[in-house]
C-alpha cells in the first residue's frame, strides 16, 4: 500500500486479524500433488495476478461472460476468484443490486443481479469501483459466483467456495481446506 493512501480505520482493524498469511502451511492443509497449488500458499495481503486460460460463465446455454484476460485474485485459504474485464461480459444481463460489502484488501464492493429473461440471481456478481490502489487491476472487472451459474477456467468446471459469501471458484488443481466450509470462521 502507497503511504499516500489513507486507509479507512475499519481496513487496517480487518487486515490486522489475519493469522494465517501465506508464510507457512498450516497442520491441516493438504499436502498439494504435482501440479496442484495449495491455497494456504497464497499470500495475504491477496496477490492479483494475470492468467491466460479461458474463463466462461453461463446461465443455461447463454454465455454471460468469457475472456482469456481474466485476473486471478489468491488469498490465504481461499480458492482464487476470477475477474473478467466488463468488454468481455455481456452487461446487459447484470443489474445493479442494492447494498455494498467491504473487503480490507479491495475496498467498497458493488454487487449486481444477474438477470436473464424472468429470472433473476439476486446478486451473482460484483465489482470494485474504485477498488484501494493495490487492487487498482481490478478496476472495471467483474467477478460471479459459481453456485448460481456454470463457471469454467480452462474447460474445468468450477465448484463454489462454500459459505455463500466469498466467490471463490474450486477446480481440480487445488487443495485446501477451504475458507467458507464449516468451522473456518476465524480463518
Amino acid at each position: 500500500m502507497s503511504t499516500d493512501e489513507r486507509l479507512p480505520a475499519w481496513a487496517i482493524a480487518g487486515r490486522e486479524g489475519w493469522t494465517w498469511t501465506g508464510q507457512g502451511r498450516p497442520p491441516f492443509a493438504v499436502p498439494p500433488a504435482a501440479g496442484q497449488e495449495s491455497v494456504w500458499d497464497y499470500p495475504r495481503p491477496p496477490r492479483l495476478e494475470a492468467d491466460s486460460r479461458e474463463v466462461i460463465v453461463r446461465h443455461g446455454d447463454l454465455v454471460v461472460a468469457r475472456t482469456s484476460t481474466p485476473v486471478r485474485l489468491l488469498e490465504t485459504s481461499h480458492p482464487p476468484t476470477f475477474y473478467v474485464p466488463r468488454g468481455e461480459v455481456a452487461m446487459q444481463y447484470l443489474t445493479r443490486a442494492a447494498g455494498e460489502s467491504l473487503c480490507e484488501w479491495k475496498g467498497a464492493c458493488t454487487y449486481f443481479d444477474v438477470v436473464v429473461g424472468d429470472l433473476r440471481i439476486p446478486r451473482g456478481a460484483w465489482s470494485y469501483e474504485r477498488p484501494f490502489r493495490d487492487a487498482q487491476i481490478i478496476a472495471g472487472h467483474v467477478a460471479f459466483y459459481a453456485s448460481p451459474l456454470a463457471c469454467s477456467v480452462g474447460g474445468e468446471r468450477a465448484r463454489p467456495q462454500a459459505g455463500g459469501f466469498y466467490g471463490g471458484w474450486i477446480t481440480p488443481d487445488l487443495v485446501g481446506p477451504f475458507k467458507g466450509d464449516p468451522g473456518t470462521r476465524g480463518w
